[in-house]
């Protein structure tokens, strides 16, 4: 069926694995259910196709056209998206999971509740994408851009975000303990009530950010820049704050017992009500 011609034909539930469709015209078709695993999708045109819970695992979709189609619970594993066009897809509760996304484009993507675990995100862009609840356990991301998206209540446990870009995005509430955000940008983000527990945040870029009542126990941030960043009622015991940037930041009523914080700025920071039982500020500047 390769370059046939399916605009709006009815495949739903439809077995068509192994089939080859590339630059099949599928726009507007209803393949919702269908079984597309290994299927040869590159360089057709899907755009505003029905596609809930259709199995993709597998299939070539290098090239194709993806734009509008409604992807809601689909299996995408080990699928192939090297340039596919998404404008506009809704990949909610997707599964994704161990795949190679490396330098894909999914800004503005909804991926909310997708679970995209074990996954390569290196230089991917996902720059205003809705990952809300989604699963990010383990993800590789170096360097990838995540600005003004949102990522509230996301698992992101234990993954490696590198020098990526998180500027402006919504973390509120999200799960980051064990994360690595080394070199990260995540100035004027949004990381209220989020968990960094054991994190390791070292020289990331925190200014501005509001990190009210979060978790970042035993976290490293040493020679972060947190200026001006909201940490009320923060919960930083035992946290290495070592040279840190703390200047004019809110620290009012934060728990920094045991926290080091040897050779850190906290010129202008707001302290009141703060804990500092065991802190340590050697050479700390505090005025």
């Amino acid at each position: 069926m390769r370059g046939a011609n399916l605009t709006r034909v009815d495949l739903s539930r439809a077995n068509l694995k192994d089939t080859l469709l590339n630059g099949a015209d599928l726009s507007l078709a209803d393949l919702s259910g269908a079984d597309l695993s290994r299927a040869n999708l590159s360089k057709a045109n899907l755009s505003g196709a029905y596609m809930n819970s259709i199995n993709l695992s597998s299939a070539n979709l290098n090239e194709t056209n993806l734009s509008e189609v409604h992807l809601n619970g689909a299996d995408l594993q080990d699928a192939q998206l090297d340039r596919a066009h998404l404008t506009g897809a809704n990949l909610s509760r997707v599964n994704l999971s161990s795949s190679n996304l490396s330098g894909i484009n999914f800004a503005g993507i909804i991926l909310s509740g997708a679970n995209l675990s074990g996954s390569s995100l290196v230089g991917a862009n996902l720059s205003q994408a809705n990952l809300n609840e989604a699963d990010l356990f383990t993800v590789c991301a170096h360097s990838a851009v995540f600005s003004g998206g949102s990522l509230s209540r996301a698992n992101l446990r234990r993954a490696d975000f590198s020098k990526a870009d998180f500027r402006e995005a919504n973390l509120s509430s999200a799960n980051l303990s064990g994360i690595i955000l080394n070199g990260a940008n995540l100035s004027g983000a949004n990381l209220s009530e989020a968990n960094l527990s054991e994190a390791l945040v070292i020289q990331a870029n925190l200014s501005g950010a509001n990190l009210s009542g979060a978790d970042l126990s035993r976290a490293n941030l040493s020679k972060s820049n947190l200026q001006g960043g909201d940490l009320y009622m923060a919960y930083l015991g035992k946290t290495d704050l070592s040279d840190a940037n703390l200047s004019g930041a809110d620290l009012r009523g934060a728990n920094l017992s045991g926290t080091f914080l040897n050779g850190a700025n906290l010129n202008g920071a707001l302290l009141q009500g703060a804990h500092l039982n065991g802190a340590l500020l050697i050479e700390a500047e505090i005025h």
